[in-house]
C-alpha cells in the first residue's frame, strides 16, 4: 500500500489502520462519535495528503476547464476556489473536485484519491488545445485542520490572517516556518477549518507545529471514519456513494455547478440541457429515520405500499442527532421534504421522513 508523509504518525499513536484509495490510512484513533464530537466542539486534523492534486498551465488553461468541467471557470478570481465536476458524454459525473485559480493562467484541481489514474487519463484525453498539465499528486501533502478552535490555533503558525480568508478562498503564505503553504477555507466538515497543501518533505515539521500549537485546545487527530460522519451531517456527497459514472449532477442536486452559459460547450452539456427541460428520473435527497435503526449503502427505499422507490447511498447513525439519517436517490414525487418513506433493512421497514441538508444545524 502507499503511504502518506504522516502513516508513521498514525501508526505510533495507534490509529486503526485500513487500505483506502490504494493507501494505508487511519479510519480511526479514539473512536468514530468521539472524533467526530472533537471536530464539531473544538478541533482536529485529518491527514488527507491521499487525495489527488494537478496543476494546469498556460494560455490554454481556462479554455481547457470551461471544456472539461461543468462549472464556470471564468468567474474565478486569483485567490478563489471552485467546486465543480467532470462530466461523461452520456451526463455521468466522473469526478467531482475542487479547482483552486492559483494564479493567471495556473489552476490547481484537487481531485478524489480513488479517481485519481482515471481522472489523469481523462485530462489527458481531452486536452486537444493543448493546456500544460501536471499531475503533482505525489509531490504534494494536504492536512485539514477542522473544527470551531481551528482558526485560532492555526493563527499562532501564521502571519497570514485567516480571518480574512472566506469561505472558498485561499492564500499562499508562511506557516509553521514553511514557505509557500497553501491556506485554504474549503471544508468538509461543517465546522470551520483549514485545508493545508505543502511538499511532502515538510509535513513532519507542520505535523509538529500543529499538535504543539493546540495542545490547550483538545486538538485530536482524526480519521476517515469521522470524515465520513462529519460530511453526511452536511448532505456533502461522496465520490462512489452518492455519485458515480451512472448519476447526472442534475440529480445529484448539483445543478448550480452546472453552467450552460454560452462560452461553455462542456462534455455532456447537451445530454444534461435535455434532461433539465424534461425533468431528472430521480434526484439525491436527505432523509431522516423516526424509528430505530441503521440505513446502510445500498438498503431499498420503499413507499408505504411497499413498492420500491430509491436505494440509499450513504447512511450512518449521527453523532450529534443520534438518529439515522442517510442519502439516496428517490423517485421525483417523493423528493419533497416531509414526505414520509421506509428503509429496507434486515427484512424491516423502517419509517423514515425526507429532510432538507443539513441534518446538523
Amino acid at each position: 500500500m502507499k503511504t502518506t508523509p504522516f502513516t508513521g504518525q498514525h501508526i505510533a499513536l495507534g490509529a486503526k489502520m485500513h487500505e483506502f484509495a490504494g493507501y494505508n490510512m487511519p479510519i480511526e484513533y479514539s473512536g468514530i462519535i468521539d472524533e467526530h464530537l472533537t471536530v464539531v466542539n473544538a478541533v482536529g486534523v485529518f491527514d488527507v495528503s491521499h487525495m489527488g492534486e494537478f496543476w494546469v498551465k498556460g494560455p490554454q488553461a481556462l479554455p481547457f476547464l470551461q471544456r472539461i468541467a461543468s462549472n464556470d471557470a471564468s468567474r474565478l478570481q486569483p485567490g478563489k476556489a471552485q467546486y465543480s465536476c467532470f462530466v461523461n458524454e452520456q451526463g455521468g459525473i466522473v469526478d467531482d473536485f475542487i479547482v483552486y485559480h492559483y494564479e493567471p493562467e495556473k489552476y490547481l484541481l484537487v481531485v478524489n484519491a480513488a479517481n485519481i489514474e482515471k481522472d489523469w487519463e481523462w485530462c489527458q484525453r481531452h486536452n486537444s488545445m493543448g493546456a500544460e498539465l501536471e499531475n503533482a499528486s505525489g509531490h504534494m501533502a494536504q492536512l485539514a485542520v477542522q473544527g470551531p478552535k481551528s482558526m485560532e490555533i492555526m493563527q499562532k503558525l501564521t502571519d497570514a490572517d485567516l480571518s480574512a480568508i472566506p469561505y472558498y478562498s485561499f492564500v499562499t503564505a508562511p506557516f509553521a516556518g514553511v514557505e509557500n503553504v497553501i491556506i485554504s477555507n474549503t471544508g468538509y466538515t461543517g465546522a470551520g477549518g483549514f485545508e493545508l497543501y505543502f511538499y511532502p518533505e515538510e509535513g513532519a515539521a507542520i505535523w509538529e507545529a500543529l499538535f504543539d500549537a493546540g495542545a490547550d485546545y483538545g486538538m485530536k487527530p482524526i480519521g476517515l471514519g469521522a470524515r465520513d460522519t462529519l460530511r453526511l451531517e452536511m448532505g456533502f456527497c461522496l465520490y462512489g456513494n452518492d455519485l458515480d459514472d451512472s448519476t447526472t449532477p442534475l440529480q445529484a442536486g448539483l445543478g448550480w455547478i452546472t453552467r450552460f452559459t454560452d462560452d461553455k460547450p462542456f462534455i455532456g452539456r447537451e445530454v444534461l440541457e435535455k434532461e433539465k427541460a424534461e425533468g431528472v428520473s430521480r434526484r439525491l435527497c436527505c432523509f431522516e429515520l423516526t424509528e430505530k435503526g441503521i440505513p446502510r449503502h445500498g438498503y431499498e427505499i420503499c413507499n408505504d405500499e411497499d413498492h420500491p422507490i430509491g436505494v440509499v447511498t450513504s447512511g450512518t447513525i449521527s453523532p450529534v442527532l443520534k438518529t439515522g439519517i442517510g442519502m439516496g436517490y428517490l423517485k421525483p414525487e417523493y423528493a419533497t421534504p416531509g414526505t414520509e418513506i421506509y428503509i429496507s433493512v434486515r427484512n424491516k421497514k423502517l419509517k423514515a421522513v425526507v429532510v432538507k441538508p443539513p441534518f446538523r444545524k
